[in-house]
Parts: C-alpha cells; sequence; structure tokens
C-alpha cells in the first residue's frame, strides 16, 4: 500500500509539473520531442558533453510594475553552461550583455518575417525580435559550439525560484547601496531570496566599477554559492525541494522543447550532484570596454582568450584559472566559512530517468538517476588559462561594494 500511495503521489506530481510546463519554445537545431512524439535524447547521446544556454530577461507581462517598463525585452544575462561527458567538469561562460557580435537573421517570434542580420551588436538585442531561438542561434555563431538545451528566464522566476531553495548565503565586502534596484546590503553574509535575491543579481551601479563586467563577477559570488548550497543542503536529493523547484522553473521559464521535459530536467539535476566543485568554473566571456567604433560604449571581444577558451570547451577538457582571476565586482572572501563551503561528496551516478513520475520521487534511493558517467581516468594537471576572469565554485568570494 505505501509503495502505491508513493508512485500515487509522484505521478500526480509529475502531472502537475508537465502541465506547468505547456509546450516549450522551438529552437533550430535542437530536438522537439514533445512536439512530434519522440522521446527526448538521453545526455549521454551528445557526445563531448552538453551544453545549455541560460538568459535572463529584462521585461515580462507579468512582471510587478516597481521593475520598471522597457519598449523592448532584452536578454541582460547570458550564461552558457558545458558539462562534461563524464560529468566531472563543467563552466558556466557569462556573456556579457554589451559584447558586440554578429547577430543571424532569425525567425521573429510574432510570426511576421524575419529580422535581417546584424554585422555588430550587443547581444542584449537579440531577444527583442528573435526571442529565445535568435539569441541561441547568436551564442552558437559566438562560440562555435552547438547549444542542445535553451531557457530563458524572467525577474519574477528568479524570485520564486531562489524562494524554492529557501535562499542563499551571500558575502559583500562592504555595504552595497543600489537605489536603482532598492538593494541595501551590510557588509558580511547575508541570506538572499525572493526580492532581495533579484536585486543583488541586477544590481550594477551597487558593485565594482558600476559597469556590466562588474555585474557578472559578483553574480558568480551569487552563482558559486547557489552551486555549493543546493549541493550541501540536499536540494537536488530532496523530492520536495526538487518539486517545489521543477514547478517555480516550469511556471516562470520559457524552455526549449529538447529541455521541456521531465526525465531530462532529472537527468540534468544528477549530473550536477556529481559534479565537484573544485572543478566547475564561472567565467567571464573575456572581453575590453574603450574601444572605438563600433564597440564604443561596449564591450569588445578579446578573441585570443576567447579562442583559448571555447578550444577546451569544444575538446571537453577541464582548465584551472590563475590566481587574483576573480574580476572586478569581487575579492576572495578573506574568513571564508566552513559551514558555507562544504566538501563535496562524489556522487555515484546512476540509470537514466524513464518516465515522468520520477520527477517527483519518495526518497533520495528512488529518484530518477541519470545516465552511468564513464570513470574518470588519471589526467595531467588542467592547462592554466592566464587572463580569464572567473571563480571555481568551491571557491568562497564576496561582492565588491561599487569604487572600492
Amino acid at each position: 500500500m505505501a509503495v502505491v500511495s508513493t508512485a500515487s503521489v509522484a505521478a500526480i506530481a509529475a502531472k502537475q509539473v508537465t502541465d506547468d510546463l505547456g509546450d516549450g519554445v522551438q529552437i533550430e537545431g535542437q530536438p522537439a520531442p514533445r512536439s512530434n512524439g519522440t522521446k527526448a535524447p538521453s545526455l549521454s547521446a551528445y557526445k563531448g558533453g552538453f551544453n545549455m544556454l541560460v538568459v535572463g530577461t529584462d521585461n515580462d507581462p507579468d512582471q510587478s510594475a516597481e521593475f520598471g517598463e522597457r519598449d523592448a525585452t532584452l536578454n541582460d544575462v547570458n550564461i552558457l553552461l558545458h558539462v562534461s561527458a563524464d560529468h566531472t567538469n563543467a563552466t558556466a561562460v557569462s556573456i556579457p550583455r554589451d559584447l558586440v557580435t554578429p547577430i543571424p537573421a532569425c525567425k521573429k517570434t510574432d510570426g511576421s518575417g524575419t529580422a535581417s542580420a546584424m554585422a555588430a551588436q550587443p547581444i542584449n538585442t537579440s531577444f527583442s525580435d528573435g526571442g529565445l531561438n535568435c539569441v541561441t542561434q547568436t551564442v552558437q555563431g559566438l562560440t562555435g559550439l552547438d547549444i542542445q538545451y535553451s531557457a530563458a528566464v524572467s525577474f519574477n522566476g528568479v524570485i520564486e525560484m531562489s524562494n524554492a531553495i529557501g535562499g542563499v548565503p551571500v558575502c559583500v565586502a562592504q555595504p552595497i547601496e543600489d537605489p536603482y534596484t532598492g538593494l541595501d546590503l551590510p557588509a558580511g553574509t547575508s541570506t538572499l531570496q525572493g526580492d532581495e535575491a533579484l536585486a543583488f543579481l541586477r544590481t550594477r551601479h551597487g558593485v565594482g566599477d558600476g559597469s556590466d563586467l562588474g555585474r557578472i563577477s559578483s553574480q558568480q559570488v551569487f552563482l558559486s554559492s547557489l552551486l555549493r548550497t543546493v549541493k550541501s543542503n540536499d536540494t537536488l536529493t530532496s523530492p520536495t525541494t526538487l518539486y517545489k523547484l521543477a514547478r517555480a522553473a516550469a511556471s516562470n521559464m520559457q524552455l526549449s522543447e529538447s529541455l521541456n521535459d521531465i526525465g531530462t530536467m532529472v537527468q540534468m539535476g544528477r549530473a550536477l550532484q556529481d559534479l565537484p566543485l573544485s572543478q566547475v568554473n564561472f567565467v567571464q566571456y573575456p572581453g575590453t570596454t574603450g574601444g572605438t567604433g563600433v564597440y564604443e560604449g561596449k564591450v569588445q571581444p578579446t578573441t585570443y582568450l576567447a579562442d583559448r577558451l571555447f578550444a577546451k570547451i569544444k575538446a571537453d577538457q577541464s582548465f584551472s584559472l590563475g590566481e587574483d582571476s576573480t574580476g572586478i565586482g569581487s575579492e576572495t572572501n578573506a574568513a571564508p566559512s566552513a559551514a558555507a563551503s562544504p566538501p563535496a561528496a562524489a556522487a555515484a551516478p546512476s540509470a537514466p530517468a524513464s518516465s515522468p513520475a520520477a520527477a517527483a520521487p519518495s526518497s533520495p534511493a528512488a529518484a530518477a538517476p541519470s545516465t552511468p558517467a564513464a570513470a574518470p581516468t588519471a589526467s595531467a594537471t588542467p592547462e592554466t588559462i592566464d587572463g580569464l576572469e572567473g571563480q571555481s565554485a568551491d571557491q568562497e568570494t564576496c561582492s565588491k561594494a561599487f569604487g572600492y
């Protein structure tokens, strides 16, 4: 009877999440398993690991008026996540919103035709006409990587997902006050969720030099702590928390058709659970300000560094960062908390999820597992990419207030 009841609860939970998902966004070149009746490919189907693009948009019809009104929706946050085939390392690349890059011709989301290709535009304009599909095509052209999964999250989505995991502890080196976002944080560590978490991720004027490059390194303080948090508090093995997180994501995100599948989402959770924190790098796409011509007031790609970075990702190889690489919006925490940075437990990967009911298992042992990862082999020390800005997930850092 207990087994039947547990299965029934799991099935109901899975049905609720599936209903929240909707149809998914069609992305050129990505599989569309739900729309054509085929099963979603397993993560292991992608040789050399998988790539997922997460886009943060700054305008949504349902968002609160306190965030202001904009003429167009822009992709102000663009993070490309690569997870290696054996689930032993990962890289999350934050692409500055003002990075100038070619934007391809994209089908307009309103069905009125195709937006013309542009040779040199800030990347955050790619969402306005072509939506998530156009951002995906643009990032593929910029990086030379195939992207198998895409997702867009609005302000409301950030709020609900931070609430679902119970908040994220974030260190700031000096008090941060930003009247533009309403952020007011004392020096030290605060646990952020809801509106406050969103304000922290949005703040640009309150951190570093007031630029988007400073905001990226400050966001990496949050993202690294987020990953440490979900790995330390059993988020990825807690049926209740996973269910809350799944519903928050399904209700507040645009997911590509390839990602719009419960089994795929569970496999991704398992892949993240297996990752050693020291082998997860959060990096900024290499770029500089102060350029001229089309780069005036924008971010100019540093091509030689970008080539090294994406050659490593394309080859599915790990790498390390040089000393003092945290960027202009963050610094190493001089007194890290042992509780905030627990050692990463190596979790044994298990078999792929085959049914939607796996989205809400009754216990960690019953959770739908992912495809077995190949046992890592002994290798040489990863190559260091000097000049690349970022941090590893196990590195505790603090955001620097504007002007410090």
